[in-house]
C-alpha cells in the first residue's frame, strides 16, 4: 500500500484524477446530510435564477442558479451524482462478474466452449452498443434496475475478451500444471489459481468501463430511457435544459461539466492503474 500511494503521489495526472473522483464519490455519499435544497421541489418565484456569483439580483442562495422550475442546480447535481455513480458502479460490477467468469471458462476450457462464447462476443460487438441499449430499454421499459442490466450487458464482452487472453497464457504456467498433476478439481484451479492472477487486468478494465458507462447512462437519460423524473439525473438535466441554452446557459453547463470531470477523473485513474500494474513501465 505504501508503494501504491507513493506511486500515485508521483503521478500528477493520476493524483489529479483520484482527487476529482474521491470528491465526486464523497459528494454522492454525503448528499443526504449536506444542507442543500430539496432537489425535486421547485420555487417558481426563483425560476431561471442565474448563479449568485454572476448577478447581484439573483434571489436566494443558489451558487449554480436554478432551472425552469426553480430547482437548485447544485442540489440536483449533487443528488444526481448518487444515481449516476450508483448505476455505473452496479453495471461495472455486474458486467465484470459475468465477463470475468465467462472469460476464465472460455480460456481454460478451450475447444467448443471457447468457440461458442467468443462467437457470442463477436456477435454482440457487431451490434452498436447504443442501439442495443435503446432496444433493450425500450422493450423492458425505463427503470433503474433495467438501466443497470442494459449497461452491464454492453460491458461484459470487454472483460471476457481480455480475461480469456490472460487465461490462455496462465493455463500453461507451472503452478497450474502442478495443480493438474495432483488432480485438483477444475473449479479449484480456476478460483484459487487463475482468478487471483486476472484480477489486476480486470480492475483496469473496470475503471475504463466506468467512464464509458457514465456517458451511456447520461445518453440514455437524455433520451428519456434512464431514471425517470422527478429524480435528479445528469442526463435528464441536460435534456430538460437544452431549450434554455440561449437564455439560461447554467442549466446545461454545470451538469455537462459534472459529466466531463467525472469521466476525465475515471480515465486518468484508469490510465494510471494500467501503467502502475504494467511491470514494463515501472522504474
Amino acid at each position: 500500500m505504501k508503494r501504491f500511494f507513493l506511486a500515485l503521489l508521483r503521478s500528477r495526472s493520476g493524483l489529479f484524477g483520484m482527487v476529482l473522483l474521491v470528491a465526486f464519490i464523497g459528494a454522492a455519499l454525503l448528499a443526504p446530510v449536506l444542507d442543500l435544497p430539496n432537489p425535486v421541489r421547485g420555487d417558481l418565484k426563483a425560476r431561471l435564477a442565474p448563479p449568485t456569483w454572476t448577478s447581484p439580483f439573483s434571489p436566494g442562495a443558489h451558487p449554480l442558479g436554478t432551472d425552469q422550475l426553480g430547482r437548485d442546480i447544485l442540489s440536483r447535481i449533487v443528488h444526481g451524482s448518487q444515481i449516476t455513480l450508483a448505476v455505473a458502479a452496479s453495471a461495472v460490477v455486474l458486467g465484470g462478474i459475468v465477463g470475468v467468469f465467462l472469460g476464465i471458462v472460455a480460456g481454460y476450457r478451450g475447444g467448443m466452449v471457447d468457440r461458442i462464447l467468443m462467437r457470442l462476443v463477436d456477435i454482440q460487438l457487431a451490434i452498436p452498443l447504443m442501439l442495443l441499449a435503446l432496444l433493450v430499454v425500450a422493450a423492458l421499459g425505463p427503470s433503474l434496475s433495467n438501466l443497470i442490466v442494459v449497461l452491464a450487458v454492453t460491458s461484459w464482452i470487454r472483460y471476457a475478451r481480455i480475461i480469456r487472453g490472460q487465461v490462455l497464457s496462465l493455463r500453461e504456467r507451472e503452478f497450474v500444471l502442478a495443480a493438474r498433476a495432483i488432480s485438483a478439481p477444475t473449479s479449484r484451479i480456476m478460483l484459487r489459481h487463475i482468478l487471483p492472477n486476472v484480477l489486476t487486468p480486470a480492475l483496469v478494465v473496470a475503471t475504463l468501463e466506468l467512464a464509458r458507462i457514465i456517458i451511456m447512462d447520461a445518453a440514455l437519460s437524455f433520451l428519456g430511457l434512464g431514471v425517470q423524473p422527478p429524480t435528479a439525473s445528469w442526463g435528464r438535466m441536460l435534456a430538460e435544459g437544452r431549450t434554455y441554452i440561449s437564455s439560461a446557459w447554467w442549466i446545461v453547463t454545470f451538469p455537462g461539466l459534472a459529466i466531463l470531470l467525472t469521466v476525465l477523473s475515471v480515465n486518468l485513474v484508469g490510465d494510471w492503474l494500467r501503467d502502475y500494474f504494467d511491470p514494463r513501465l515501472r522504474t
